[in-house]
């Protein structure tokens, strides 16, 4: 009879037991890596410890790096290079440690302290919004995975987000910043867009703008991402300007400053396409010019 063996289990120290943190700590958990240790401060990261991981020692950073021969920092960007060098001065670092970060941003390059000292580095940043809540582990099969990892360690990273449930790729780390604009400018400008779509519609009386703009808004999302550029509709597809001027006449502040902003870009990647009546565009492109110098409420 042949036996399978299985993979021996990592184990793991999580420092940052954030929504991403506590979320990823489970899932490699669940894929049956023991997590020795986690850092967790504040009121909410106790209580994602201890929904998401019970029974896991909650001690000081140092102590959970010293458990772990991986450590996973779940981490804001700008705290992972003085966190690690911090760490490094007490020689926290070496041969054979691996230390696993979540930025998008950053790349392997953003740990030299743990470079230095012969470890190893991986970024791995899933493409996925997190609550910090066990509704997000399901979200992870089938995520993709953005890796770069130091000379090495690219396949590890790519195991372990197998392990994970998600789907992993290669990303070159000059190309991590485009690559987390990208990702940024389409997941939280979307939150900004909807959330001002849902502010208009309570100011005139729509208790429920949810309700209105789900359909749309899913349909919209759904043949934009099949169909990019080619899936646009509305007014300045269409180039309707007095619509568009009516519009801006109409908004305030932050809306009117992203209408503005996004009506613009739309009308400069439609008429690329010649997607927009030739006989539009500067009359559209000119009231975009005089809307950025609106007249004073005194001058009306």
């Amino acid at each position: 009879m042949r036996v399978m063996h299985q993979p021996p289990a990592l184990r793991i120290g999580i420092v940052g037991i954030g929504r991403v943190g506590a979320v990823l700590g489970a899932a490699l958990r669940s894929a049956g890596h023991a997590i020795v240790a986690a850092s967790a401060v504040s009121e909410a990261s106790l209580a994602r410890a201890e929904e998401l991981l019970p029974g896991v020692p909650i001690l000081p950073i140092p102590q959970v790096v010293a458990r772990a021969e991986v450590t996973l920092l779940a981490v804001p960007d700008d705290a992972l290079r003085p966190l690690t060098d911090g760490l490094g001065a007490e020689n926290a670092w070496g041969p054979g440690r691996l230390v696993i970060h979540t930025s998008g941003f950053h790349g392997p390059s953003a740990l030299p302290a743990v470079l230095a000292a012969g470890g190893d580095v991986v970024a791995m940043h899933p493409a996925m919004t997190f609550t910090g809540t066990a509704k997000d582990l399901p979200r992870l099969i089938g995520t993709p995975f953005a890796v770069t990892g130091s000379p090495g360690a690219q396949l590890v990273g790519e195991a372990i987000v197998v392990d994970l449930g998600g789907d992993p790729f290669p990303l070159a780390e000059a190309d991590r910043p485009r690559y987390h604009a990208a990702l940024a400018h389409g997941s939280n400008h979307l939150v900004t867009l909807v959330g001002q779509a849902q502010q208009t519609l309570r100011e005139i009386g729509i208790d429920d703008p949810s309700r209105v703009l789900r359909p749309l808004l899913e349909a919209s999302l759904e043949n934009a991402l099949e169909r990019g550029d080619r899936a646009l509709t509305g007014p300045v597809g269409r180039g309707d300007v007095e619509t568009v001027r009516a519009h801006l006449s109409v908004l305030t502040g932050d809306v009117l400053m992203a209408y503005r902003a996004m009506a613009r870009a739309t009308l400069e990647r439609a008429a690329r396409r010649r997607a927009v009546p030739a006989e539009s565009v500067d009359p559209m492109t000119d009231l975009f010019h005089e809307s950025n110098n609106p007249v004073s409420e005194e001058d009306r």
